[in-house]
C-alpha cells in the first residue's frame, strides 16, 4: 500500500474520505492512460526501428500476442502532441464596441469545439475557458491549447514573439501578415489582398511558457478561418505531426482556402516546414 493511500484510507470524516478518493481515482485513472500510451509508443517505436514482435517480446519479457495487442490496442501515442493526461481548450473573447457588449466569434467557439473533441479522441480529459477581453490569461499551466493571436493578448505576444523563425508583423498598408524570416517570405490573408479570395494563414506552434517550465500549444489565424484550417490539419494529419515534431518546440504556418459563405475549411496544406526550434540556431 503505498503512503498516498494509507493517508486517504486514515480519513475519518466520510465527506472528506469520499471527495479525495474521487479525486485520487480521476487521478489515477489519468495516470493509467497515460502509462498505456507510453507504453503504446515504445513498441511502436521499437518496430520501427527493424525489430519484430517476437523480437521486443523476448527482450521485455512478454509474449509476442502481448506486445502485438499493447501494439494495437489502448490510446495512440499520437494523443501526446496535445497535451499528457488532461488538456485545457481556451478561446478568446471580442468586445462589440457597437453594442458594448462582450461576444464570442463563431469560428472561434467552432476551433474550440473540434479541438475538445480531437482532445476526447484520444483519452485525454478536456476543460474550456476564455481569454478574456483584456487578453490577460496564465499561461503557466500544463496541457494548454491557446486559440489566439498575439493581437487580442498581451501574453499571447510576448508568447509568440519567442518563435524564432515566424513574425507576426503589420504590412506597410496595415493588415497583419506573418514573415517567415528563413526565406523571407511574407504570408498575407487572402482577405487582405487584391483582389479579395478566401483564403487564410494559420499558425500552430509548440511555444516556451513564460515561467520556462513547460510548453504550450498555440493556435492562430490571420482571420478566424486560418484558425478552423489549423484545427483541421490536426484532426487529419496528427499522426504525421507527431511523428516529425513528437513533443519538441516548433511551428509552421497553414495555408487555407475556404467556403466564403461557411468559413468552413475546404483545404488545409503547410505552407513551410515544421521548423524544430531546438534546430534553429539563427535568422
Amino acid at each position: 500500500m503505498s503512503d498516498e493511500l494509507r493517508r486517504i484510507v486514515a480519513i475519518d470524516d466520510p465527506y472528506l474520505l469520499l471527495r479525495e478518493v474521487t479525486t485520487r481515482l480521476a487521478d489515477a485513472q489519468q495516470e493509467v492512460t497515460e502509462l498505456a500510451r507510453l507504453r503504446r509508443r515504445v513498441v511502436q517505436d521499437l518496430h520501427a526501428r527493424g525489430l519484430s514482435y517476437a523480437q521486443i517480446a523476448a527482450k521485455a519479457g512478454l509474449s509476442r500476442g502481448r506486445i502485438h495487442q499493447i501494439r494495437h490496442t489502448g490510446p495512440a501515442p499520437e494523443g501526446a502532441f496535445l497535451g499528457r493526461g488532461s488538456v485545457t481548450v481556451a478561446t478568446p473573447l471580442r468586445r462589440d464596441d457597437e453594442r458594448g457588449r462582450t461576444v464570442v466569434a463563431v469560428d472561434d467557439v467552432s476551433s474550440g469545439k473540434r479541438l475538445e473533441e480531437l482532445a476526447r479522441s484520444y483519452g485525454l480529459d478536456v476543460t474550456s475557458e476564455h481569454v478574456p477581453v483584456t487578453g490577460a490569461i496564465d499561461l503557466d499551466r500544463d496541457g494548454l491549447v491557446v486559440v489566439c493571436g498575439p493581437r487580442m493578448s498581451q501574453e499571447m505576444w510576448d508568447t509568440y514573439a519567442q518563435d524564432p523563425v515566424l513574425a507576426w508583423e503589420r504590412a506597410e498598408d496595415g493588415p497583419w501578415t506573418v514573415v517567415d524570416r528563413k526565406t523571407g517570405l511574407v504570408h498575407r490573408s487572402g482577405q487582405d489582398s487584391a483582389p479579395a479570395r478566401p483564403y487564410d494563414v494559420g499558425y500552430l506552434g509548440r511555444l516556451p511558457r513564460p515561467d520556462g517550465q513547460g510548453t504550450l500549444l498555440a493556435i492562430a489565424g490571420i482571420h478566424t478561418q486560418g484558425s478552423l484550417g489549423v484545427v483541421q490539419l490536426l484532426t487529419n494529419d496528427l499522426n504525421t505531426l507527431w511523428g516529425q515534431v513528437g513533443d519538441q518546440r516548433f511551428s509552421t504556418l497553414v495555408g487555407v482556402e475556404y467556403d466564403p459563405d461557411t468559413s468552413e475549411p475546404l483545404s488545409a496544406e503547410l505552407l513551410c516546414p515544421l521548423y524544430r526550434h531546438d534546430e534553429v540556431t539563427s535568422v
